[in-house]
């Protein structure tokens, strides 16, 4: 009898075990959320390196890689969270001067992606200061894919560490974004990219709009982090929140207005300032909507 129990009690085991395996995810768990690609199908068409370039390329690399890691080491020991601001001080964090400070800056336009015919550049006035300029067009491409066309952008180098290690900044020490520039009428819309570790957030955009005037005089922007409002691929999303001020990875211009034709900014300084006076953590009312109602 005792092996005849034995088999049914191994026969009941086993359906437990099958009958139980339904609560265990054994495949690959599908997520609607899932990107194919950390560029949203923008691929580089250039062929890849060899492995000799590649090793060329390093070894010129590495004496710059190599003094960047000691500022690093420098910096860690001289910095005094104390002393990184004061209130009513612009710290700035970008500005144009000479051709090795065009190099933080990656300038696209939508002509480089086969999706319209603008084209832009970014360099050197006669004074030193930074000329994002370029022609707008809006004439859309008749291979049946392309809807709207139209923009010119730039955008700084994601933030990294010595030897290529990627990193973040970090601005929760001020409130406040500052630009000395001088426009031509046209409004521009500034772009803080806070991409996380997760693929949903790859292509989480916090957007401003930046108004210019016309004419030979100079303006100082200054814009509150609480007025930028959140955006994925374009489109400004339901849930919306402040910036994680600890997690930005790059900061952009784009110059996207519908009206076609030549367009001219000349950029002093991008800085960060701590304004006390101001309180307000985020400028937009959000309402409780109902469970999986909103989207994110």
């Amino acid at each position: 009898m005792f092996p005849v129990f034995r088999q049914i009690s191994c026969t009941l085991c086993k359906q437990n075990i099958t009958r139980n395996k339904r609560f265990f995810k054994t495949s690959t768990s599908l997520n609607v959320f899932w990107e194919r690609d950390d560029k949203g199908g923008y691929k580089d068409n250039r062929p890849p390196p060899s492995f000799k370039e590649k090793m060329r390329d390093g070894l010129k690399e590495l004496k710059h890689e190599i003094a960047l890691w000691s500022e690093e080491v420098k910096e860690r020991f001289e910095n005094d969270p104390l002393l990184i601001f004061r209130p009513g001080e612009v710290d700035v964090k970008w500005q144009f001067g000479n051709e090795e400070s065009l190099k933080k800056w990656i300038v696209t336009s939508d002509s480089d992606n086969n999706e319209g015919f603008s084209k832009c550049s970014l360099s050197l006035t006669n004074d030193g200061k930074g000329l994002f300029s370029g022609d707008l067009s809006l004439r859309v491409p008749k291979d049946g894919r392309v809807k709207r066309a139209g923009y010119c952008n730039m955008k700084t180098i994601r933030a990294r560490k010595s030897f290529k290690r990627e990193t973040h900044l970090d601005w929760t020490s001020y409130n406040m974004l500052v630009m000395r520039v001088r426009g031509d009428g046209r409004s521009y819309l500034l772009n803080i990219n806070t991409r996380g570790y997760w693929d949903i957030t790859w292509n989480d955009v916090y957007h401003y709009v930046l108004f210019t005037r016309g004419g030979p005089y100079w303006q100082v922007a200054k814009i509150p982090f609480s007025k930028f409002f959140l955006a994925s691929k374009g489109r400004v999303q339901d849930r919306q929140g402040p910036i994680p001020l600890n997690k930005i990875t790059s900061f952009g211009i784009t110059a996207g207005e519908r009206h076609a034709g030549d367009f001219s900014l000349e950029i002093d300084y991008i800085g960060l300032e701590f304004d006390p006076n101001h309180t307000e953590e985020f400028a937009y009312e959000m309402y409780k909507m109902p469970k999986y109602l909103v989207a994110t």
